[in-house]
């Protein structure tokens, strides 16, 4: 695609994240060290720690953006991208799903990117978090598991 032919596109991905720039802390983003699977299927010999790196930006009370990177439970490198919403809260725990993209599983898709749309769970204090996602089985591609991961975030906040 020709520089010319992609300025559309560039500009629909960034003229959102200018309109963020402006309000944007970087004490509200939390980093996370991957995931921790608990397998529904544990007799496959998949890897239940998923170490990686990961970042979640709230937009709101309701929405969140995310990206990372994590070795997966068939041992292979995986990235995502996606958007938490989390429009329900009961006992100060939120409910909703992440909507995105994942890679790097090698029985769906050959290991390359595909949609997913996962049930989640997030549990937060001013510091310290807990995402919890229901990831569904999807036979002879993906195994499920409920995945935990541990959230932290930098700054003071009230």
């Amino acid at each position: 695609m020709t520089p010319l032919r992609m300025l559309p596109l560039l500009s629909a991905l960034l003229l959102p994240g200018l309109a963020l720039a402006q309000s944007f802390e970087p004490k509200n983003i939390w980093v996370n060290p991957g995931f921790y699977s608990a397998h529904f299927d544990s007799g496959k010999g998949l890897e239940n720690a998923n170490p990686g790196l990961g970042f979640e930006y709230p937009l709101n009370n309701t929405y969140r953006v995310t990206a990372g990177t994590f070795h997966n439970s068939n041992r292979r490198q995986s990235h995502y991208v996606g958007l938490y919403i989390l429009p329900f809260e009961f006992y100060g725990v939120k409910f909703g799903a992440v909507v995105g993209g994942f890679d790097g599983y090698p029985d769906y898709r050959n290991g390359n990117w595909f949609p997913a749309i996962i049930p989640t769970a997030a549990i937060e204090g001013k510091n310290w978090g807990l995402n919890i996602a229901y990831v569904p089985t999807i036979r002879n591609r993906l195994y499920g598991a409920i995945s935990f991961q541990l959230k932290y975030r930098f700054g003071t906040h009230e």
